[in-house]
C-alpha cells in the first residue's frame, strides 16, 4: 500500500526530471534508502539488512525503473512502478550488476549521490565493476535531490504535523514515569511505550541524558543510573510515521534543579525565540545559527551545529552551522536545535520541529 498518491510520487519524478533536463542529464541513479523510497514509495525495514542492493534508475523522461532482489518484488509491486527487474539475491559475483549495466547502457551522462550526508549502499567493487562496463560520464547530482527534498509538500508536512503531535502528547505525559530512585533505562523504556500508545508506528531513535548540574553525554545507551533530586533529564526522540520522523527533545528537572542549569535553560529559550524570528523564507541557514548563538554568546560550546532538515531521515539537508548558506524557502521543515556549555564538561540542549512559512514559521512540536 503506498503511503501517498501515485500523483504525489509522479510529480517528485517529474520535478527532478525537469533539473536533470537543465543539465542534460540522461538518467538518475540512486542506491539508497531514503531516495529510492521518496521516489518508489518503496518502504521497509528489511533495508537493515546490509547484504543485498537496491537500485533505482529515473530516465530524463518516462517511468522510472526498479532492478531490485526478487524478495523484493511483490513490496514494490504494490506501489506505482511497473518497471521492475529482478535477480535471486545474495549471488556474490553477479548482484544485480549486469542488470544494472544492462539498463544504464544507453546513457551518455548519469547522475549519483556524491555530497556530503550521502553513501553509495552497494559493494565498492561492484560499483567499479558498474562504472568500468559503461562508456558514459558520472556526474554529482546531491544539489537536485536536496533541493527537491528540503521543501515537502502538504501531504508531508500533514504526517509530519501529527507524528510531532504524537511526540508533544508523550512528552507531556512524562513527568508521570520520571521519579526520584528510578533507572534511567526505565525511563525510557516507559517513554517509547507511551509514544507507540499515543499512535507512533515506531521509535527507531530515543536518546537522553542525566546529570546534576545536567548531562554530558546525549547520543549514549541509557544507563540502569537511578534518577536522584538536583539531576536534569533529558529525552530526545526520532519517534516515526508513515517513515517520517520528529526529532526534538524535553529538558525536566527532579527536584529543584542547580541555578547553573535554570540559567543553561534561559539562554536556550531565549536563542530558540531568536531562531523562531529569524527563520523566514530567504534566510540563509547560517543566519539561523547566528541568530541562536548571539544569544547563547561565550557560552556556545563546539556541538557543531544548531539544528537541520527533518523528514523521511531523522536528520537531513540543511544544517544550522556558520558556512551553510542553504537559502531557505516556504514549507521546508526544520528544527532548531541551539546547545550551550555548562562546566566540568556537562551541557544542555534543546529543540523544537518548525516549517518556514510565508511569514512567521509554524511550530510542529507543542513548546
Amino acid at each position: 500500500m503506498m503511503d501517498f498518491t501515485r500523483t504525489e510520487y509522479q510529480t517528485r519524478c517529474d520535478n527532478l526530471q525537469k533539473l536533470m533536463h537543465g543539465q542534460n542529464i540522461d538518467a538518475f541513479l540512486l542506491t539508497s534508502e531514503p531516495e529510492i523510497r521518496y521516489f518508489s514509495g518503496f518502504r521497509s525495514l528489511f533495508w537493515q539488512s546490509p547484504t543485498r542492493p537496491w537500485f533505482l534508475i529515473i530516465p530524463a523522461s518516462g517511468e522510472p525503473v526498479a532492478i531490485i532482489p526478487e524478495i523484493g518484488r511483490a513490496l514494490m509491486q504494490s506501489n506505482w512502478l511497473t518497471d521492475i527487474r529482478t535477480w535471486s539475491s545474495p549471488h556474490p559475483s553477479d548482484d544485480g550488476v549486469s542488470l544494472l549495466v544492462d539498463a544504464l547502457k544507453s546513457y551518455a551522462k548519469i547522475a549519483l549521490l556524491k555530497g556530503a550526508e550521502t553513501h553509495l549502499r552497494m559493494p565498492l567493487a561492484d560499483y567499479e565493476r558498474v562504472t568500468q562496463s559503461l562508456n558514459c560520464e558520472w556526474v554529482d547530482g546531491t544539489a537536485m535531490i536536496k533541493k527537491l527534498r528540503g521543501v515537502k509538500s502538504a501531504a508531508e508536512i500533514a504526517i509530519l504535523s501529527k507524528i510531532c503531535a504524537i511526540a508533544s502528547q508523550s512528552f507531556a505525559d512524562a513527568p508521570a514515569i520520571i521519579q526520584a530512585g528510578k533507572p534511567f533505562n526505565e525511563v525510557f523504556r516507559d517513554f517509547k511505550i507511551s509514544l507507540l500508545q499515543n499512535g507512533a508506528e515506531d521509535v527507531p531513535y530515543l536518546v537522553g541524558g542525566v546529570g546534576t548540574p545536567s548531562y554530558r553525554d546525549i547520543i549514549g545507551p541509557p544507563s540502569a543510573q537511578n534518577l536522584q533530586a538536583g539531576d536534569v533529564l533529558m529525552l530526545d526522540t526520532g519517534a516515526t510515521l508513515q517513515g517520517y520522523f520528529c526529532d526534538f527533545d524535553r529538558n525536566y528537572a527532579i527536584g529543584t534543579p542547580d541555578d547553573r542549569a535554570l540559567f543553561a535553560y534561559e539562554k536556550l529559550w531565549q536563542a530558540t525565540e531568536a531562531g523562531l524570528a529569524a527563520a523566514r523564507p530567504g534566510v540563509k541557514a547560517c543566519d539561523l545559527f547566528h541568530a541562536m548563538n548571539a544569544k547563547i554568546g561565550s557560552e556556545s560550546n563546539d556541538v557543531g551545529r544548531f539544528g537541520h532538515g527533518l523528514g523521511i531521515q531523522l536528520t537531513e539537508w540543511p544544517s544550522f552551522y556558520p558556512s551553510d548558506e542553504t537559502v531557505l524557502a516556504e514549507n521546508m521543515v526544520l528544527t532548531l536545535e541551539p546547545c550551550i556549555a555548562l562546566d566540568d564538561g556537562c551541557i544542555m540542549v534543546t529543540e523544537e520541529n518548525i516549517v518556514i512559512r510565508d511569514g512567521t514559521a509554524q511550530l510542529l512540536s507543542h513548546r
